[in-house]
């Protein structure tokens, strides 16, 4: 260790000494911008605006990852070797830091944040990436310039950053590059320029995929021959759907939504039953289905409606089974009772002072903390359950942290519970959360389903499907229409 060191010390008086061209002021600039990771804010905010989902992705990944690596440097790492920072007298004095670190010197904080945020976006968007990994490796660099880190420091924390980025896949799994399959349908027509697609606009999707705050504009600009119908506040969007489908009837085209997985999936109920084509354009936060179906853009979509290339794909159904008045819903992508209901309900009342994903963290953590199991009876058998999630094909990776479909197509149901009857549930809940183990943990149990009955629903408020809430009926039943909905999609 000590020959180690005294290399690391040798090889900090020789940066010291050198004198690097034009690299003055740009190093000292890096680094100071870099301080309490505000370089690595303004990325992913840049990220999140201008780029498409899989921009935003890599954005949440690189802050994911660096609050990982920060954490893990400049609490336990630096506690734990609490090692003198480098004398600066070698150093220029005009390339000093006006304020001098007195922390623990090992590892480099700057260097593990660096190392952390440019492999989590490398690691969704190896294009964003190959843009932020030399500005990471110039902060890196600048700390042993300006003369506050050893340069083992820093490779230290740059190594701390990569294995953080590489960490946040076990509670984040990576998607893959491809879309989810399906078979081809051929049935769905070539509408060249839109002409006889009816494409409702739900403005009030978080048009978060668009990258501009008028998709109307752009719809238009992609699709002139298609007929735009806006959805205001105040319209009613099941409404707009029915009259939009009635005139893509009758021109022999096809329906066409732009919002979130909400409002697709309203479409989507549209247009299965009266057997037209769906086009989705993107328009939400989150936009879960028009992802696995590689819709990841407006253009996209167009070219796929202007070519007559589409898919045919699942829908499933929780049908009521009590004799009410409730109506069926449908899912595109998931159903659940349990947690995420309430979980969506405390969002709901949070967000308008919060946000959006303040409120989701807020409401997580209360949810987590008051919510009780129920007892239902799960095709026959009674189950006391914190949450069940049951997806419209079977979801990857295995365990409970659903990302995406190899298929859309596959005429099962993937069901998932979290087990409420076992000691200490609650705790080995959260732990398993926590630790990205939920997967092999024994509160979960899963199952490949063609059809599943829910009764004994009556201590259940809410139930949740793709994204909205609704009142739980006392019993259901859920069930595929296999290749139920055709879809544009591109080949």
């Amino acid at each position: 260790m000590q020959r180690i060191s005294d290399f690391d010390r040798r090889l900090f008086n020789r940066v010291a000494a050198a004198r690097l061209r034009r690299a003055h002021p740009v190093l000292p600039r890096l680094s100071r911008a870099a301080d309490h990771g505000m370089l690595w804010m303004g990325t992913a905010a840049l990220l999140g605006a201008a780029g498409g989902r899989s921009a935003r992705r890599a954005a949440l990944r690189g802050i994911g990852s660096l609050a990982v690596a920060s954490l893990a440097a400049n609490t336990a790492g630096k506690w734990a070797t609490r090692r003198g920072r480098p004398l600066v007298d070698t150093v220029p004095l005009i390339r000093r830091l006006a304020r001098q670190p007195l922390t623990s010197s090992f590892p480099s904080g700057h260097a593990a944040s660096a190392a952390a945020f440019a492999t989590g976006v490398a690691l969704e968007a190896p294009g964003y990436g190959a843009l932020v990994v030399p500005v990471a490796a110039a902060v890196a660099a600048s700390r042993v310039y300006v003369g506050v880190h050893y340069p083992g420091d820093v490779l230290a924390g740059c190594a701390l950053g990569v294995g953080a980025a590489a960490l946040t896949c076990r509670w984040w799994p990576l998607r893959p590059g491809r879309p989810a399959e399906a078979r081809p349908r051929t049935s769905a027509p070539a509408l060249p320029g839109g002409r006889g697609l009816v494409v409702v606009v739900n403005s009030r999707a978080g048009n978060g995929a668009l990258g501009s705050p008028d998709p109307e504009e752009r719809l238009r600009l992609l699709l002139p021959a298609a007929e735009i119908v806006p959805c205001t506040p105040d319209d009613d969007l099941g409404e707009l759907l029915e009259k939009a489908a009635r005139r893509a009837a009758e021109l022999g085209g096809a329906l066409g939504v732009c919002g979130g997985d909400g409002s697709v999936n309203a479409a989507a109920v549209v247009a299965a039953r009266t057997g037209l084509p769906l086009a989705v354009f993107p328009g939400g936060t989150l936009n879960h289905f028009a992802a696995d179906l590689g819709v990841e853009t407006l253009e996209s979509c167009a070219d796929a409606v202007d070519a007559g290339e589409a898919v045919a794909v699942d829908l499933a159904t929780a049908r009521p089974l009590d004799g009410g008045d409730t109506a069926p819903a449908s899912f595109l992508n998931t159903f659940s009772i349990g947690v995420y209901p309430e979980l969506v309900r405390a969002r709901e009342r949070l967000e308008s002072r919060l946000g959006k994903w303040p409120a989701v963290a807020v409401g997580l953590v209360r949810v987590l903390w008051s919510a009780q199991p129920h007892t239902v009876e799960v095709n026959g058998r009674p189950r006391r359950l914190w949450l069940l999630f049951a997806g419209n094909g079977t979801y990857q990776p295995e365990g409970f942290a659903p990302t995406y479909r190899p298929r859309l197509d596959d005429g099962l149901l993937d069901v998932r519970a979290v087990d409420g009857s076992r000691p200490l549930a609650r705790t080995r809940l959260v732990v398993a959360v926590l630790t990205g183990t939920l997967g092999r943990s024994r509160v979960v149990t899963a199952a490949r389903l063609q059809r599943l009955r829910l009764s004994g629903l009556g201590a259940v408020a809410d139930l949740s499907y793709d994204g909205e809430v609704a009142p739980a009926p006392d019993a259901l039943l859920l069930e595929k229409q296999p290749r139920a909905l055709t879809v544009y999609r591109p080949a």
